[in-house]
Protein backbone atom coordinates (compact mmCIF):
# COMPACT_ATOMS: atom_id res chain seq x y z
CA UNK A 1 0.00 0.00 0.00
CA UNK A 2 1.40 3.76 -0.89
CA UNK A 3 1.69 6.61 1.49
CA UNK A 4 -1.11 8.82 1.29
CA UNK A 5 0.04 12.22 -0.04
CA UNK A 6 -0.97 14.79 2.89
CA UNK A 7 0.54 17.93 0.70
CA UNK A 8 2.17 18.46 4.41
CA UNK A 9 0.69 20.85 6.61
CA UNK A 10 -1.92 23.49 5.47
CA UNK A 11 -1.12 26.19 8.48
CA UNK A 12 1.93 25.52 10.02
CA UNK A 13 3.00 27.57 13.01
CA UNK A 14 6.94 28.91 12.36
CA UNK A 15 9.29 30.83 14.92
CA UNK A 16 12.24 31.97 12.45
CA UNK A 17 13.12 28.96 10.16
CA UNK A 18 11.66 26.22 12.35
CA UNK A 19 8.21 24.77 12.32
CA UNK A 20 6.73 24.99 15.84
CA UNK A 21 3.35 22.96 15.24
CA UNK A 22 2.35 21.34 12.27
CA UNK A 23 -0.95 22.16 12.28
CA UNK A 24 -3.62 19.65 10.00
CA UNK A 25 -2.54 18.63 6.65
CA UNK A 26 -3.26 20.06 3.56
CA UNK A 27 -5.30 17.01 2.89
CA UNK A 28 -7.52 17.23 5.87
CA UNK A 29 -8.03 21.04 4.73
CA UNK A 30 -8.98 20.14 1.44
CA UNK A 31 -11.42 17.29 2.70
CA UNK A 32 -12.84 19.61 4.99
CA UNK A 33 -13.37 22.47 1.90
CA UNK A 34 -15.07 19.44 -0.38
CA UNK A 35 -17.31 18.27 2.47
CA UNK A 36 -18.83 21.95 2.91
CA UNK A 37 -19.84 21.86 -1.06
CA UNK A 38 -21.16 18.50 -1.21
CA UNK A 39 -22.86 19.61 2.44
CA UNK A 40 -24.55 22.59 0.96
CA UNK A 41 -26.52 20.53 -1.41
CA UNK A 42 -26.83 17.50 0.86
CA UNK A 43 -30.47 18.22 2.40
CA UNK A 44 -31.94 19.76 -0.98
CA UNK A 45 -30.93 17.07 -3.12
CA UNK A 46 -32.45 13.65 -2.43
CA UNK A 47 -29.99 11.23 -3.64
CA UNK A 48 -27.49 13.05 -1.78
CA UNK A 49 -29.62 12.68 1.18
CA UNK A 50 -29.57 8.68 0.84
CA UNK A 51 -25.54 8.60 1.89
CA UNK A 52 -24.42 8.08 5.07
CA UNK A 53 -21.69 10.41 6.31
CA UNK A 54 -19.23 7.54 5.62
CA UNK A 55 -19.77 8.00 1.98
CA UNK A 56 -19.97 12.08 2.21
CA UNK A 57 -16.33 11.83 4.09
CA UNK A 58 -14.99 9.08 1.78
CA UNK A 59 -16.03 11.83 -1.34
CA UNK A 60 -14.49 14.73 0.43
CA UNK A 61 -11.66 12.89 0.67
CA UNK A 62 -11.37 11.42 -2.84
CA UNK A 63 -12.14 15.08 -4.05
CA UNK A 64 -8.84 16.32 -1.87
CA UNK A 65 -6.33 13.39 -2.99
CA UNK A 66 -7.62 14.87 -6.71
CA UNK A 67 -6.98 18.53 -5.97
CA UNK A 68 -3.44 16.89 -4.31
CA UNK A 69 -3.26 15.16 -7.31
CA UNK A 70 -3.45 18.13 -10.02
CA UNK A 71 -0.99 20.42 -8.48
CA UNK A 72 1.90 17.88 -8.54
CA UNK A 73 4.28 18.59 -11.54
CA UNK A 74 3.36 16.98 -14.52
CA UNK A 75 6.35 14.83 -16.11
CA UNK A 76 6.84 14.91 -19.71
CA UNK A 77 5.81 12.62 -22.48
CA UNK A 78 7.92 9.83 -22.98
CA UNK A 79 10.11 10.53 -19.78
Amino acid sequence: MSEIDTGNPAFPITTGHSVYHQGMSLRDWLAGQALSGILAGYWANPELSALTEDVLAQQAYQAADAMLAARRPKRPEGM
